[in-house]
């Protein structure tokens, strides 16, 4: 017999890890994906590999909470 949970569920923001972040997304499509790297040689890479097949939109580094460059420059990642 399962017990019912009580209480609301958790609001916490989430909190991204320090990185580089892409995101894919299909032809198409209106949703996409996030990928992590550690440096920014390894998210180049990732974005030629990618790119013939997903759009790809470079998001930024990710340190101490806050986008240091890229599409969300100076905002806070929660």
């Amino acid at each position: 017999m399962r017990q019912h949970q009580k209480g609301r569920p958790a609001t916490k923001p989430v909190r991204l890890k320090e990185g580089f972040y892409i995101e894919l997304r299909t032809k198409g499509s209106s949703s996409g994906i996030k990928i992590r790297r550690d440096t920014r040689e390894e998210i180049d890479l990732a974005i030629k590999q990618y790119e013939k097949s997903k759009i790809v939109t470079y998001l930024g580094q990710v340190k101490d909470g806050k986008w240091l460059d890229g599409k969300n420059k100076g905002k806070k990642t929660g």
